[in-house]
Parts: C-alpha cells; structure tokens; sequence
C-alpha cells in the first residue's frame, strides 16, 4: 500500500505547494469537460425531443406518399400516383393493417373576420384521427356521418386555432375555407415543432374536400389522394407489411420490374432510426469542437509540468542521490499531471450538469446528461493529463543527478 501511497503524497505536495498555478491548470480542464458536457448534453437532449415528437405520432405509423414516374427509361419529377382505389385495395388484400386513411391536401385561404391566413387543408377519412395518433383538446373529430354525407365541418391544429380565433372558443363558429364556409368541430392537441406537425392544418371530410375544393382524377378515373396513412397492427410484422404493399401497388400501377417504383413508403420507425443517426452524428461533432477547449487545457499542464520540473531540479537531484530510480521520478510527475486534469474533469462534470440544467430548466430547449457523456469526458481529460504530462516526465526522470544538485 505505501508502495502505491508514496507517490500519490508526494503529487499532493507538488501540488498545493503552488496553488495558484495548479488552480489555473485545473481551470483549463474544467473549461473544456464543462464544454464538452453542456454541448453534448443539448446534442442528446434534440435527439430525444425529436425522438419522442415522432413517435408521438405513433410507432406503428407507415406513411405512402406519391412518387415519380418512368417514361422511355426517364424518370419524371413527383407526380400524382396514389388513388382511393389504391387504399381500398390495401385495406382489403395486406394484412396485419388496423386502420388506413387516404388523404388529399391542398394550401387554401382561411378567413374569420378581419383575421386570415394561408394554411394546409387536408381531406381525410374518420380514422386519420387513430392512424395519426392525434387527440382532440376541444370538441370533437368528425364522424363516419359526417364523412358520408360530405358534411362541411372542420377541425383545426392549435396555430390555426390560435391565429385566426385568438383566445375565443371557435367551436360552432363558421369560417371562409377557399369559396366555401364550414363550421370548426374540434381542436387538435398541439404536437409542437415537429416533422408533419398538424399543429399548422386544418381537416376537413374527404369526400367534403373532392366535392367542393378539389376532385382531381386519373385518367381511369379513380381519385387522387396526397398521400395514405395506415397503422400496423403488429409492429414484427411492419417489414412484411412494406413488402407487400410495394408489390400490390407495383401491380396496381402496372411497373414492369426495370421500372423504378413511383411511390415511396416510410415508416416512423425508419425515419426515427435514421434522425437519430445523423444526430448522433452531429452530437459527437459539437462534442469534437468542445473538445478543442481540453486540447488547449492539456497544452497548459505540459506547460506547468514543465516549468515544475525546472523549479524542482535540485529535488529531484536530492531525490536521486538518496536513491530514488528514473522510474520513481517519471510516477511522481505524471501523478501529479493525472491528478490536475482528474480534478479538473471532476469539477468540469459538475459544471457542466448545472448548466445544462439550467438551460432545460429555462424551457428554450432540452438537455440530457447521461452517464456515457460523463465517462467520457472524465476519461479524456485524464487521458490527456496522461499524455501531456508524459514529457514533462519522462525528461523530469532523465535528469542527472549531480547536475541537478548542482541547480539553484
């Protein structure tokens, strides 16, 4: 135990001996761990909101969206490809779909009063509501009653409701919708910042949408849609489901295997994974350039070690002289430079954990502050006392003995 205990005391005294110098090395450390902590910790906070934001719109979520179509080997820009029809086929021949709802969008003028605003109308189809995962704050959502009939009503997203009725109850009031009028039903939960957010939509009944804003048609004459929503009842079987899908509509759409496909599917779990890739990409990139600051941190205790081994020549002569081997020396210093950059690395964590739990606390965006940030971070910092202070060291432990002795 002394064996071990010996060096550690005598790093110690090296280091207290000169405080102000250690306390600025220390610092150094501290600067760069918090730096690295605090920014880390915003990369893992964005990538867990975001992450939480999409799979709030349900896990087992697959959307289809329209594609490009291949004319004499040339693929054309996106074009309308999904129908009604191609829905209805879905709903009927793949299984393992719960509920599946068609939509068609379309960016319409609305006007209550003396407020307007430009905004995205959307038909859908009563289960939109369940496939989508929304919730209803106010009112209600639409009913099959209302999606036969083709009954004028709408439901808005929170912006919406926010822009054009302030802090009035918009719930049975009429508003401009385009050229028509329709009675607001129902207000959405708000989901907040989001990729396809609804906080910013308004939906209407499908059939209410293709019989007064817009019917468009293919030339067979099935109807358009913008895009189709189903939900997978069993999420092992969402890879299946795709598959089968692909090749129904390849069919349907009459591809010939060289052709491309003319629509593309996605799914929630497929767009989280791979968000949650490129942020993890951009989180060790903000941690990179944190780490820049403990570079600068590691230069300044080769700087301090070295200036310590230029103050401290005559000891170590005397230290040599009473018998104490190069390798002694060489544990000594480099204890002593572990020691700093640990300490430092110590307190860095400390600070950086308390700033990013201010800026959560602030509400502007949130952090996360898991235990592989801190490991690492401390075990960076360590390993740069280590490998800075591995010259200062080496060349305190190469010392000739009567030379130093011989140092004022």
């Amino acid at each position: 135990m002394k064996k071990w205990l010996d060096p550690l005391a005598t790093a110690w005294v090296g280091v207290i001996t000169h405080k102000l110098r250690s306390s600025l090395t220390i610092l150094g450390i501290v600067i760069g761990v918090a730096a690295v902590i605090t920014l880390m910790s915003i990369g893992k906070g964005a990538e867990a909101q975001i992450i939480s934001n999409i799979e709030s719109m349900g896990s087992n979520l697959v959307t289809i969206q329209p594609g490009a179509r291949t004319f004499g080997g040339v693929r054309s820009a996106a074009a309308d490809t999904l129908t009604i029809e191609d829905a209805e086929a879905i709903a009927e021949q793949v299984p393992y779909i719960s509920s599946i709802a068609p939509s068609y969008s379309s960016n319409l003028q609305l006007v209550v009063g003396g407020e307007n605003m430009n905004s995205q109308v959307t038909g859908v189809t009563p289960e939109y509501m369940q496939v989508n995962n929304l919730e209803i704050a106010n009112g209600t959502f639409f009913s099959a009653n209302d999606y036969q009939r083709g009954s004028k009503v709408a439901v808005l997203g929170s912006d919406v409701k926010d822009t054009l009725f302030g802090d009035t109850d918009p719930i049975g009031q009429q508003m401009r919708m385009g050229s028509i009028i329709v009675r607001v039903i129902g207000i959405l939960e708000s989901k907040g910042a989001m990729w396809g957010s609804p906080d910013n939509a308004i939906f209407i009944p499908l059939t209410a949408m293709q019989q007064t804003v817009a019917q468009p048609r293919t030339a067979q004459g099935e109807r358009l849609v913008s895009s189709i929503a189903l939900s997978v009842s069993d999420e092992e079987q969402a890879d299946y489901v795709v598959a089968e899908i692909t090749s129904l509509l390849r069919t349907r759409h009459q591809l010939s295997p060289s052709d491309d496909d003319d629509f593309s599917i996605m799914s929630m779990e497929e767009i989280a994974s791979t968000l949650s890739e490129a942020i993890g990409t951009m989180t060790l990139l903000l941690g990179a350039i944190a780490a820049i600051s403990l570079l600068v941190g590691g230069i300044g205790v080769m700087n301090i070690m070295l200036v310590s081994v230029l103050e401290r020549t005559r000891e170590i002569g005397i230290r040599k002289a009473l018998g104490a081997r190069e390798r002694d020396i060489w544990t000594q210093f480099l204890i002593e430079a572990a020691f700093l950059t640990f300490t430092g690395g110590i307190i860095g964590v400390i600070v950086g954990w308390a700033v990013s739990y201010l800026i959560s606390s602030t509400g502007v965006m949130t952090t996360v502050v898991t235990a592989d940030i801190v490991v690492l971070a401390v075990s960076v910092s360590v390993g740069i006392g280590l490998f800075f202070g591995f010259y200062p060291a080496w060349n305190a432990s190469r010392l000739n003995p009567i030379e130093a002795l011989r140092s004022e």
